[in-house]
């Protein structure tokens, strides 16, 4: 009885904790989970549904505004650990802002930058969806030292080059024949809805042999998305034949080339002396 007691006391204690959280925080998925764990411990599996909500969030892009404009104010920006940026677009001025250099450098390391949609948070304004249109890099390092931003609603179309990935090479049967894979193309310009940007275009390898090629026609379009490209089914990428593949055909082109030329020597000098005769 006095070890029921104990739990319920801690129970009733834990629970006043949790209830003095803040109002704002009863909209977030973290307090929804906290509270499921605590009232409802046998509906956890309810902790996917929120798990996934989480990981469809759009991510944020934290900054600051910068009063200064101009090569002075960018100068001292970067000494201070940070890059200078500009947000436009949207029907509103050109907003001069700064982000942090090393979250900067995480996001453009991870990858997919250029074609993620991010919401923008500035302090003392409006969170405003953009995505960014450039990333200026230092000549020797390589690093970034500007980005330009775009504002967006989620329903704006933008056009996007989305890179290309090619699977099933191993179930390729003209790269067994020892075949070359030619990339015409290693990105497409979509047009896309900026709430569903695709990550790649998958182009598939399988059942093509030496002499077939991949075109836009081939590759399956995500929602909502179609090439700019439109008056043409253009190539991404074909299997050629190998270059000691060509030469043997080309070889072979020649010696059949001067077997006829010589067949027909050889009828040209019958038909003579069949005239003489």
């Amino acid at each position: 009885m006095a070890v029921l007691l104990s739990l319920s006391t801690a129970k009733i204690q834990q629970m006043e904790l949790f209830f003095q959280i803040s109002l704002f925080n009863l909209l977030t998925i973290t307090y929804c989970i906290t509270f499921t764990k605590l009232m409802h411990p046998w509906r956890i599996s309810k902790l996917t549904i929120w798990s996934k909500m989480m990981a469809d969030q759009i991510p944020d892009l934290n900054a600051t505004a910068r009063s200064g404009t101009g090569k002075g104010a960018a100068r001292k920006a970067r000494r201070d650990g940070l890059v200078p940026g500009v947000v436009y677009g949207g029907g509103q001025d050109p907003q001069p802002i700064n982000v942090k250099y090393n979250e900067l450098f995480k996001m453009v390391k991870a990858g997919r930058f250029l074609s993620t949609l991010f919401n923008l948070k500035v302090p003392d304004q409006e969170d405003v969806r953009v995505i960014c249109r450039n990333v200026q890099r230092h000549v020797v390092k390589d690093l970034p030292t500007h980005l330009d931003l775009m504002r967006l609603r989620r329903s704006s179309r933008v056009n996007l080059f989305i890179p290309v990935e090619f699977i099933n090479e191993e179930e390729c049967p003209g790269l067994k024949r020892g075949g070359v894979l030619t990339v015409v193309r290693t990105e497409v310009e979509l047009k896309v809805t900026a709430s569903d940007i695709p990550e790649k275009l998958i182009a598939n390898l399988e059942g093509l042999d030496i002499g077939d090629g991949i075109t836009i026609s081939n590759i399956e379009m995500p929602a909502g998305a179609r090439p700019m490209i439109t008056d043409r089914d253009f190539v991404i990428a074909n299997v050629s034949a190998p270059s000691a593949l060509k030469s043997t055909d080309e070889d072979e082109e020649v010696s059949d080339a001067e077997d006829s030329a010589e067949d027909s020597e050889e009828n040209s000098e019958n038909t003579e002396n069949s005239s003489e005769e």
